[in-house]
């Protein structure tokens, strides 16, 4: 690798989009580089049991999936490099990617940013970030053995968030805004059948409780507008992602929730980018699908590298 290269297909994420994306293009014959960042395998390396990615019966850990795919795309030929990048450049060819103090040079841009975890905006939820408010069961989980612990979100994630901490846990409340769930019939069953569950409808957190850690969260009932609180040791939060997208404001289309906007296929407004995942999906959110994009990216990617380079 060298800072000089102009590479063909450059990628910045590398979740199920990037990862798929480099499998593609490399098999392609096209020099492809993918910048990792710090979280190699992006959300998957957080989660425990895939068990809906097709070809894996029994199912298969988030991290050893990203582990696979990663490893896939290395055979094929992508180079990968661990960092972040901070800046980007899409005025004129080859475009530009800013990392630390290099510039990395590229024909075409596939961008698989993904998303990272919406938080409340409270205050108290800032005071008390990493002590005892978190996003993440598979990271935190092992520290609240014995304890009670509540899970914010009404969605797949927020289910298997919460299935999860009943491994460590002694009780577990799922905090839900409404009556109706967007999780799907079986995760909703499965934590319905869980004797360390506790679900309770209608519930928004008002304030995270606690000096130097969380003890306990205020609630306010959502139809009655009632206050209640709830001691707990801490809050695991499952409502949902934003797009990491800052860094490409004033260098693509962004819709106003920052979502890059596809043209045509995985177009974007700027021709020679693509981009894939769920920094553009905001419906299905699904590691399949996001794979499914990367793949489309890199074939239109490779398309338009015929027609244009």
């Amino acid at each position: 690798m060298s800072e000089n290269t102009v590479y063909d297909v450059l990628i910045i994420g590398a979740g199920p989009a990037g990862y798929t994306a480099g499998i593609y293009s490399s098999r392609g014959n096209l020099k492809t580089l993918c910048f990792e960042g710090w979280q190699p395998g992006g959300w998957l390396t957080t989660t425990t049991m895939v068990e809906n990615f097709p070809g894996f019966k029994d199912g298969i850990m988030g991290p050893q999936l990203m582990a696979d795919m990663r490893a896939q795309a290395e055979r094929f030929g992508v180079q990968f490099v661990r960092k972040s990048v901070t800046k980007v450049d899409f005025s004129s060819q080859p475009f530009k990617v800013f990392a630390d103090d290099e510039v990395y040079t590229a024909h075409s841009v596939i961008i698989a940013l993904g998303a990272k975890a919406r938080r409340l905006g409270l205050p108290s939820e800032d005071r008390l970030w990493g002590k005892g408010v978190t996003t993440c069961a598979t990271c935190d989980g092992f520290f609240y053995k014995g304890k009670t612990v509540a899970v914010i979100g009404g969605g797949d994630t927020a289910m298997e968030e919460a299935h999860f901490l009943t491994k460590f846990a002694s009780k577990v409340y799922l905090l839900n805004r409404s009556e109706s769930f967007k999780a799907s019939a079986v995760m909703l069953d499965r934590i319905k059948q869980e004797p360390k569950i506790e679900i309770r409808i209608n519930q928004v957190v008002d304030e995270v409780l606690g000096d130097k850690k969380v003890t306990g969260l205020r609630l306010k009932d959502t139809k009655t507008g009632q206050f209640s609180e709830l001691p707990v040791d801490g809050m695991f939060l499952a409502i949902g992602q934003i797009p990491s997208t800052e860094l490409l404001r004033g260098q693509i289309e962004l819709d106003p929730l920052g979502f890059v906007l596809q043209k045509k296929h995985t177009h974007t407004s700027v021709p020679g980018v693509f981009a894939a995942g769920d920094c553009v999906d905001y419906r299905y959110k699904q590691a399949v699908a996001s794979a499914g994009m990367g793949c489309e990216a890199a074939i239109d990617a490779k398309l338009w590298l015929g027609e244009h380079k």
